[in-house]
């Protein structure tokens, strides 16, 4: 694999030639594929779902590197929401979280936003740490994105999620305030080079500074919507300085902040600032040197012992219905900030268990023929004791109500189903 030449030479003066020889040795191996469990999903009562084979991931609760890459389209306990696919090393968060959540506990549910959420993998994660009383925005500026964040949100099933299609300036002009802001920045990519060919083609010097002055933009923004005394959680999937420590750097300069050191153990193997003369604590995941692909985080709180009333009692109860097709829907904000539209599960309806076969018909958007007995009318369809989704029975065969935009497109179905999670 070429790397840009400009990259080259100025990540290996940033890491230095041991360093960025391991980061080069990382490409003749295979990335390591891991998972998160959702625990609202595998922890059930008694009943507890269980990678079967897998390497616990140290720095995040219920999450696992796999042995192999299995085809996750093909299991349907991944479309159910019972665990997330997610690069490790993003999710370092889980640590930040357990370590500095509770500084910021109050008498109210805590607030969190997630600014650039898309996909959703930090937010889905981001919702499982919190306290269950917490309100979650997770917040995507580009429509097509947001469809993508709002079904992975959907799929995760928890409650008070909230998911917006709006600019960081729509943000700071709501007047809203967090407890919470993670600032996950679009960047130059060049932490995924090794997992996606196409940030190797779209990298340019141009770009990175474009990207460093989009991310002050960000910040700048959502910055205004933090609460005194609340978390700031600012993170890129990219190695060089601009758009990580001197970002950093430019925040303690510009606003009342400081950064928050996160206990980690040597074995982890992060390496921290590489900004010459910029020694705050700072957490960098190298390919061939940690177990992950390229991540960069910091943590900070808001200055100030003053706090700005929450919102969270102000937020309206998900489940409003929406005038276009009786869908529910996630509700607006009085700023009227865009929200993305999101089925809810009804109350209580009939379950009906689903073989193999009968699940990735589902999931392809295929009518079902339910057994005789079953209530006409709304159904649940489950597959090991997992909601996959609705469909309307109405005797011979029942219309399948699976949004037609998350169906499986592949018409093939393999001969045996090679589970990834067992029940212990």
């Amino acid at each position: 694999m070429e790397l840009p030449v400009a990259f080259t030479s100025y990540t290996r003066q940033l890491m230095g030639d041991e360093r960025f020889e391991r980061y080069l040795q990382s490409f003749e191996e295979e990335p390591p594929v891991s998972i998160r469990l959702n625990p609202r999903k595998t922890e059930v009562g008694n009943k507890r779902l269980a990678v079967i084979e897998g390497e616990e991931i140290p720095w995040c609760r219920n999450a696992y590197y796999l042995k192999s890459r299995p085809n996750f389209t093909f299991d349907p306990l991944f479309h159910a929401g019972c665990y997330y696919v997610q690069e490790a090393a993003s999710m370092f968060l889980d640590e930040v979280l357990r370590q500095h959540q509770p500084s910021i506990a109050n008498s109210q549910a805590l607030i969190a936003l997630d600014m650039c959420a898309a996909p959703g993998g930090k937010s889905t994660l981001l919702r499982s740490a919190l306290p269950e009383d917490c309100v979650l925005f997770s917040n995507e500026p580009i429509r097509n994105r947001a469809s993508i964040l709002t079904e992975n949100i959907q799929k995760w099933g928890y409650p008070n999620c909230h998911v917006t299609n709006a600019y960081p300036k729509d943000y700071s002009r709501s007047k809203l305030h967090f407890d919470i802001i993670l600032c996950d920045v679009p960047c130059s990519g060049e932490g995924m080079f090794r997992k996606d060919e196409a940030t190797i083609r779209e990298w340019s010097l141009q770009n990175v500074e474009k990207c460093w002055r989009l991310q002050r933009d960000i910040v700048a923004e959502a910055w205004q919507c933090l609460n005194e005394g609340g978390l700031f959680i600012y993170s890129t999937c990219t190695f060089n300085t601009k758009e990580n420590e001197e970002n950093i750097r430019w925040i303690l300069e510009e606003f009342d902040a400081e950064v928050l050191k996160v206990e980690v153990k040597p074995e982890w193997s992060i390496t921290g600032s590489l900004l010459e003369g910029f020694d705050e604590p700072v957490y960098r995941f190298i390919p061939g040197i940690t177990k992950g692909e390229g991540l960069f985080m910091c943590v900070l709180r808001k200055g100030g012992s003053q706090k700005i009333p929450s919102v969270g009692k102000n937020i309206p109860n998900v489940g409003k219905k929406n005038s276009q097709r009786g869908k529910e829907k996630f509700p607006t904000w009085e700023r009227n900030i865009p929200s993305v539209g999101i089925n809810m599960s009804p109350a209580t309806c009939p379950q009906i268990a689903l073989s193999y076969p009968q699940a990735m018909a589902y999931l392809r958007h295929e009518a079902l023929v339910l057994p005789a007995d079953t209530p006409r009318g709304l159904v649940e369809v489950c597959f090991q004791g997992h909601p996959l989704g609705l469909v309307k029975n109405i005797g011979n065969r029942a219309n399948n109500l699976y949004p037609k935009e998350w169906k499986i497109k592949t018409t093939h179905i393999p001969n045996d189903y090679e589970p990834i999670l067992k029940e212990i």
